[in-house]
């Protein structure tokens, strides 16, 4: 039997929809989640195969290269089959509420 996912990880799943490369602080601006509890997530559904990574090809200078992740093929799957669940109640108060634009 698969394990449920957190509600921290549905929103990680929510942010990545689509082909985009993401780095981390855009997924965390998108979703409020802490570094702390982002980024072990996002390694655990990399290792999972859920997730690309590569590094940034070109970084401004100044900056170092970032760490950019999208949804893998099995990950978009994945993805798909969350979207038609239903959120239980306690995850539906995680969700915050946005814009047509995205923003919240």
């Amino acid at each position: 039997m698969a394990r449920r996912s957190s509600p921290q990880t549905r929103l990680v799943f929510q942010a990545l929809h689509g082909d985009a490369w993401r780095h981390g602080y855009d997924i965390a601006r998108e979703t409020g989640l802490a570094p702390g509890t982002l980024y072990p997530i996002l390694g655990r559904l990399t290792d999972r195969g859920l997730l690309e990574s590569r590094w940034e090809d070109d970084p401004p200078v100044g900056r170092p290269r970032r760490h950019l992740y999208r949804l893998s093929p099995l990950g978009t799957a994945h993805a798909e089959a969350l979207a038609r669940e239903p959120v239980p109640s306690s995850e539906s108060a995680m969700r915050r509420p946005r814009l047509a634009d995205g923003r919240t």
